[in-house]
């Protein structure tokens, strides 16, 4: 099969090769997937960089968690499957081998039937960006006309968490970078949209509340966001964790505590098969009725991996980059 792989890591266009690697069986228990297309996330291309002194997890990895297609094999013990559409979770995840191939194969639980009416395209976003909002929301228990902040509005799993925030009936805030941000998180339906370079954003916060301050968070980065909780939180908030750019974070932690501030981490790969299957669920509900909205920035031949990587991870897109199987 044609795939993309690397066998050490550095720069995309240094370490990833495009080429031919054996096709997969599926093993009992597991279903093949005849990819039509691999979505790549921050997640990939820090991992193909060694980011927070990763090391290489196998002598060649096909990188890329995300993906869509076509069931084409099952194993012992699967009902037979084959054509059946679906998407991809967790695909790389604590295995070599992952979307970035013609084929992958993987345990039938991963891969979730894909709704007529939702592309192969818009399949490769679901596994982390979506499934990371739905998981964010559902911790963070907004109820109806409770202010939500929501950092980065712009991103790819913040696109997807002020569609869903809005549906609860939340009020949701949004911090942006610049006017081409702000319009795509309005695209999403934030309601207020704060420039964190140009504006104070705690200030606004209290502006925009009444000096109340917000009832809940969704993080994308601990890391350098935490110094601003106590300027936009209310007692007794939540803030959900995703994300972080260092391996340590300074909180306010006496300011939280006299707070009764709630703290969530959690990390995608590892829901817990509860909150998956729920997460699961919620998503297929909402893409059936097409309720969610995709923003898809780029796409790419499977050979252009390499410029794939770069693009996202120099920050010059909005939305998600998919890449086409052939």
């Amino acid at each position: 099969m044609r795939a993309a792989f690397y066998s050490q890591q550095g720069p995309a266009h240094e370490v990833l090769r495009v080429g031919e690697q054996p096709t997969p069986a599926p093993a009992p228990g597991e279903v093949r997937i005849k990819l039509r297309t691999s979505g790549v996330n921050p997640s990939d291309w820090k991992v193909r960089r060694g980011g927070f002194g990763r090391q290489l997890g196998a002598p060649l990895i096909i990188p890329h968690s995300d993906g869509a297609g076509d069931i084409d094999a099952v194993g012992a013990g699967v009902a037979d499957r084959r054509g059946e559409r679906v998407w991809v979770w967790n695909g790389q995840w604590k295995r070599p081998h992952g979307t970035a191939a013609q084929f992958i194969a993987l345990p039938q639980a991963q891969a979730v039937h894909l709704p007529d009416n939702v592309d192969y395209v818009q399949g490769a976003c679901l596994g982390i960006p979506a499934l990371t909002a739905i998981q964010a929301v559902r911790l963070a228990r907004i109820a109806p006309a409770e202010a939500l902040l929501i950092a980065g509005g712009a991103g790819a799993v913040a696109h997807y968490a002020i569609q869903l925030a809005k549906l609860k009936g939340a009020r949701v805030l949004t911090t942006v970078s610049s006017d081409a941000k702000a319009a795509h998180a309005k695209s999403a339906g934030a309601d207020d949209i704060i420039n964190y370079r140009s504006e104070n954003v705690a200030e606004r916060v209290q502006t925009l509340t009444g000096g109340r301050g917000v009832d809940a968070a969704i993080e994308m980065d601990v890391s350098i966001n935490a110094n601003l909780y106590p300027g936009i939180l209310r007692p007794h908030a939540r803030v959900v964790v995703y994300g972080t750019s260092a391996n340590e974070a300074m909180l306010p932690a006496l300011w939280m505590m006299q707070n009764s501030i709630s703290l969530l981490f959690f990390l995608v790969y590892e829901l817990e098969v509860a909150d998956r299957s729920a997460g699961l669920a919620e998503l297929t509900a909402l893409l059936e009725a097409g309720r969610l909205s995709h923003a898809i920035a780029r796409r790419l031949p499977l050979a252009d991996i390499a410029t794939a990587h770069e693009i996202l991870e120099r920050g010059e897109v909005i939305g998600n980059v998919v890449l086409d199987i052939a």
